[in-house]
């Protein structure tokens, strides 16, 4: 058994951020599928392990008996003590840190995954909701390229965890429905992390979340 336990699916932008903490720490884990688009997520058993019904769920197997974590935030603050690389070193960083895991979950992954998950999986076009959301999803970026004007790294002169939370969906560019040609600081942010030694894309490190039926139509 691996150290550590993931259960994802390669769709989630939440779950990709802790899969690739876990691939950049070099750390003994393993993926467990979760069939979202079957509805897995709803149903009992995974009600058990996560009562809020969402992925990732990190399980620590330690001496003193398993440690189950959830939402990305949390579990990339644990991993960043456990495994000692990423996390902030100063208390300054440390609430910089905290800051922009914060605007990520309301601005950025709230927003921009929603805005994904709408226009690629639900198909939902060009409604008002999307609209809505393109807008709030395009400002928040337009924060993030003012953000990285002069620094490369988001919250300390180094990458951290703030990075990988508020990269994760941003690879999708296509699927968000959104342009980087006039963002590139932000360009540039993520082509430093792509070349961090142990970069992966989310469908390499995690198996999907559709069923056969699904992927091959």
């Amino acid at each position: 058994m691996a150290e550590y336990t993931l259960y994802c699916f390669s769709e989630s932008g939440n779950a990709y951020k802790v899969a690739l903490m876990l691939e950049l720490c070099k750390a003994d884990w393993e993926p467990v599928r979760v069939a979202f688009f079957s509805g897995e997520t709803r149903k009992e058993a995974f009600r058990g392990l996560n009562v809020m019904g969402e992925v990732p769920v990190l399980v620590h197997h330690r001496q003193d008996g398993d440690f189950t974590i959830t939402q990305s935030g949390a579990i990339l603050t644990y991993l960043a003590r456990r495994l000692g690389k990423f996390g902030p070193d100063t208390e300054a960083e440390e609430f910089e840190v905290m800051r922009w895991l914060l605007f990520d979950s309301q601005k950025i992954s709230g927003q921009a995954g929603v805005l994904r998950f709408l226009r690629r999986f639900l198909k939902k076009g060009e409604s008002e909701d999307v609209t809505f959301l393109h807008a709030r999803t395009v400002s928040a970026l337009n924060i993030l390229e003012a953000r990285l004007t002069g620094r490369d790294w988001i919250a300390a002169d180094r990458p951290t965890i703030a990075d990988f939370a508020l990269c994760a969906y941003l690879y999708w560019p296509e699927q968000i429905g959104v342009d980087y040609a006039t963002l590139p600081n932000l360009s540039a942010w993520l082509e430093r992390i792509r070349a961090l030694p142990g970069w992966s894309r989310s469908e390499d490190l995690m198996p999907s979340g559709m069923d056969e039926q699904t992927l091959t139509a």
